[in-house]
């Protein structure tokens, strides 16, 4: 007996491999994959049936081939629908990641990171230490220039720190995007962890990255950065 099986999963294997892609996912491959696996089990039908009606009395084909074949029919057509149901999924999870992008257009967020934008000599960095000690805290431009620098005290817990846009020397620096480092040690000498956050406006969200990211002063954040948002109004 002719196994037709391999012609088979070789058509439903040669749609899904050139069935054209479209905006909604893959719903035109699977409907293709589908009318083939449809087709070709016709197909088999007929064949079944004809070498039943033909077969020789004394030497009967072998049901078990029958069943096997079958067996990979119904394996093939289940894979077919998981994975067209798999690809609804990821359509719905990047919709979802889309919407939920959006709706933090126009609000204040706070997210992990150190360079935030300072705009008419003023910025703003909130970070967090485990424990008492004393910071060397670092602010350089776009370029690496440091602009300012200095050793302060600090507390365990969240605290923020305001920067007036002037250096050491007092002179006023353009408004920009600029990134602070904090170096810290405890009375013993020991190095103190620092976690560093930005506030700011979200502005834009490029849709165009898996999953979007939002654009908070000039800077672009994946939403796992996302530590609060703000409403606007609130």
């Amino acid at each position: 007996m002719a196994d037709p099986i391999a012609s088979i999963v070789s058509s439903v294997t040669s749609a899904q491999g050139t069935a054209p892609s479209t905006s909604s996912g893959v719903t035109l491959s699977s409907a293709t994959d589908k009318t083939t696996l449809a087709g070709n089990f016709n197909t088999f039908l007929k064949l079944l049936t004809t070498q039943l009606q033909n077969q020789n009395p004394l030497d009967p084909l072998d049901t078990n081939q029958f069943t096997q074949q079958l067996v990979q029919f119904a394996s093939v057509e289940q894979q077919i629908n998981m994975n067209a149901q798999l690809t609804s999924l990821v359509t719905l999870q990047k919709a979802n990641q889309i919407n939920s992008s959006m709706s933090f257009l126009g609000a204040t967020a706070t997210v992990d990171g150190s360079s935030t934008k300072v705009a008419n000599g003023k910025g703003s960095w909130s970070f967090s230490v485990d424990k008492p000690s004393t910071g060397t805290i670092t602010i350089k431009d776009s370029t690496g220039q440091t602009a300012y620098s200095g050793s302060f005290p600090l507390n365990a817990g969240n605290q923020t720190f305001a920067w007036d846009g002037r250096g050491n020397n007092g002179t006023q620096w353009p408004d920009g995007t600029y990134t602070l480092s904090i170096t810290a040690k405890d009375a013993s000498g020991q190095s103190v962890a620092v976690s560093t956050t930005v506030n700011g406006t979200v502005d834009a969200v490029d849709l165009t990255q898996n999953p979007p990211a939002l654009s908070i002063g000039g800077q672009s954040y994946s939403l796992d950065k996302i530590k609060q948002v703000v409403r606007p109004g609130l």
